[in-house]
């Protein structure tokens, strides 16, 4: 089951184990059944702390449990874990043996406060990259609180589940039998879900914090990068985000990042992170932001209004809100996302090499990724909702004469189709004679824009028409003591590389800022 190479690293892992449990299997006489006795008998054979019974009375055959002896711990697997999960696998192992998780502790505090029953169900893939977050953050909750129960089902395996319960992508998660959420989420972010009085806390932590020097909201490359550089200033900095990572968590390919030839976004924002928290920084993550108060006067506080109603204070701020792909909303567009359907053709193109794509968008976006996109792939079709292409003429004028370009102008997206978890066509109606057209594909390119994360800044700043904070070449609004940088500015080009140079910059401005604008007494 196990090769050579994966028994040395597991058993090596084991030997971390200090806790004795048992794996209770619930098996057939099926295939998959053999699959998992086979696995689970190598894993106990490899530590004396574990013990393997093979006579589960669950259900769903084949599945197994991890058991304490001395503790009421509900954490099941209806799967084989392997594949993406292997590595979940090895975690759950852990911890139930009394190795403790890289998480910090207050984490660990807040979920044995929970004092509620919680039943959660996930489906996921093995093939899932963002399966593996929420199953580990799943299991940590039921290795630590008795009240929390975890079952990680295999969608391959228990096809008829899907099916009944309609689920069109993984990780899907219920809770008590009804649908709580889909897609990538971290443990803070389903504790925030289910504990109630999580936001009063925060908000009662958050407001007793101490004026500081420079406040970035966001926590993408932009905000990441200002906050190295105003730390490594050796003044008080803060860094406020509804998700530390940004848009980069929903990337599955970056290999245009100078110096890191490949790595894919989950990955790239760990780094971020990873980097801010070796300085002095206060991370505030799972926070949104509501409302900017400028300063009564040059040097004095800036105020920054959270949802929870809490309220930060700080000399400079640093917007670095990002922005987020506008959707074309259109069935399958959700359930193929990073399976087929993308938003970033320098990011992702590459993947696509010597296959059949689609981009919607006519306008200069769109355009410029078709261009982009038939360097590489075998064709490209073109989806333009207006009866002309928006784009620049001179775009347009290079399009067409490229021999690869199919384009369709008067055409209304209304359905990108898959099968086997990955897109293989787009469908879209002839506005002019109303008709349907499939074309059958294997990537589909949504250009239809961007959408700044502003929409709390109206009224505030000055935004552009397209609602991106303006700001000048050394990343200064309008608003004294107020910074921005990254996709939320109108700043051309919308990259990551991009981003996190402004970020530094913008950092750097408002240490110049501070350093000639005395505090206001």
């Amino acid at each position: 089951m196990l090769d050579d190479d994966l028994k040395t690293q597991l058993a090596a892992y084991l030997e971390r184990v200090t806790r004795p449990f048992e794996l209770v299997a619930s098996l057939d006489g099926s295939e998959k059944s053999e699959e998992l006795r086979t696995l689970l008998a190598q894993i106990a054979a490899m530590s004396d702390k574990i013990t393997l019974r093979t006579d589960g009375a669950d259900a769903r055959k084949p599945s197994f449990s991890i058991n304490h002896s001395d503790s009421d711990m509900k954490l099941h697997f209806a799967a084989i874990p392997l594949g993406h999960e292997f590595t979940s696998l090895v975690l759950a192992l852990l911890w139930t043996g009394g190795h403790p998780p890289k998480v910090e502790p207050e984490v660990i505090e807040q979920i044995k406060s929970l004092d509620a029953d919680l039943d959660f169900e996930v489906y996921i893939s093995l093939s899932c990259h963002n399966c593996p977050d929420v199953v580990q953050a799943l299991t940590l909750m039921a290795v630590n609180n008795p009240r929390v129960k975890a079952t990680v089902i295999d969608g391959g395996l228990y096809q008829n589940e899907i099916e009944d319960r309609q689920i069109m992508g993984v990780p899907t998660v219920f809770l008590n039998g009804e649908y709580f959420g889909s897609g990538r989420m971290n443990v803070e972010e389903i504790i925030a879900k289910v504990d109630s009085g999580a936001a009063k806390r925060d908000a009662a932590k958050l407001n007793a914090k101490a004026p500081y020097e420079v406040l970035i909201v966001g926590g993408g490359p932009a905000g990441a990068a200002a906050a190295v550089y105003a730390a490594r200033k050796g003044i008080r900095t803060g860094v406020v985000a509804e998700r530390f990572g940004g848009q980069v968590l929903d990337t599955l390919a970056i290999e245009n990042y100078p110096g890191m030839p490949e790595t894919d976004g989950p990955k790239y924002a760990a780094g971020l992170e990873q980097h801010v928290r070796a300085y002095d920084v206060e991370i505030m993550n799972l926070q949104r932001v509501e409302q900017l108060i400028p300063a009564a006067q040059p040097g004095g506080l800036i105020e920054v209004k959270l949802a929870n109603g809490a309220s930060l204070k700080s000399r400079t701020v640093i917007l670095t809100t990002g922005a987020r792909w506008r959707n074309v909303n259109v069935p399958g567009e959700q359930e193929y996302k990073t399976k087929g359907v993308a938003y970033c053709p320098h990011c992702d193109g590459p993947l696509f090499k010597g296959k059949d794509v689609a981009v919607i968008g006519g306008g200069n976006s769109g355009i410029e990724a078709a261009i982009d996109l038939a360097g590489v792939v075998k064709h490209v079709t073109v989806l333009e909702f207006m009866p002309e292409l928006k784009a620049d003429a001179v775009l347009v004028k290079k399009l067409y004469s490229m021999s690869n370009v199919t384009v369709h102008t008067n055409a209304q997206t209304t359905e990108i189709t898959g099968a086997g978890g990955k897109v293989n066509g787009i469908v879209f109606k002839q506005r002019e004679r109303g008709d349907t057209q499939q074309v059958p594909l294997e990537g589909v390119f949504v250009q239809i824009g961007l959408i700044p994360n502003t929409e709390w800044l109206k009224g505030t700043m000055e935004l552009s028409k397209f609602g991106e904070i303006v700001v000048d070449a050394r990343g200064t609004t309008n608003v004294p003591g107020v910074f921005a940088a990254g996709d939320c500015t109108t700043v051309p080009f919308k990259q990551i590389v991009i981003a996190a140079g402004d970020g530094a910059k913008a950092a750097l401005s408002a240490f110049d800022y501070l350093i000639r604008t005395p505090a206001a007494s």
